[in-house]
């Protein structure tokens, strides 16, 4: 399952550059990035520049749970071009192995 990227997103460079942020984030545990690990769901960039994520963790136990998504939205907020920024965590549907990129797949030994 790769995230969605909602919206005409006005500025394919601005919105590669979200995406080149978040895979700068990585869960602790896992050594693959969070966007390959499929734990973003969707992106939304308007055209005046406000961005919003949906992301999940690995499980609601995570021991991540409070610093990933702070490190997410903090990156985020300062990157260059962002008028605002919101980060949503959501547990469903509950994220499974299968939701990652056959990079991270192939990097974990699933492939």
């Amino acid at each position: 399952m790769a995230a969605i990227i909602k919206n005409p997103i006005t500025s394919t460079d601005l919105a590669q550059r979200v995406i080149d942020e978040i895979k700068t984030c990585y869960d602790p545990e896992i050594p693959v990035d969070i966007w390959e690990l499929g734990l973003i769901y969707e992106v939304e960039l308007t055209e005046e520049n406000d961005l919003k994520v949906i992301m999940t963790l690995t499980s609601p136990n995570c021991p991540a749970a409070e610093s990933l998504p702070a490190e997410v939205e903090g990156k985020l907020k300062e990157l260059s071009g962002i008028k605002s920024m919101k980060l949503d965590l959501t547990f469903e549907p509950p994220w499974t192995k299968e939701m990652m990129s056959e990079v991270a797949q192939l990097e974990l030994g699933f492939m």
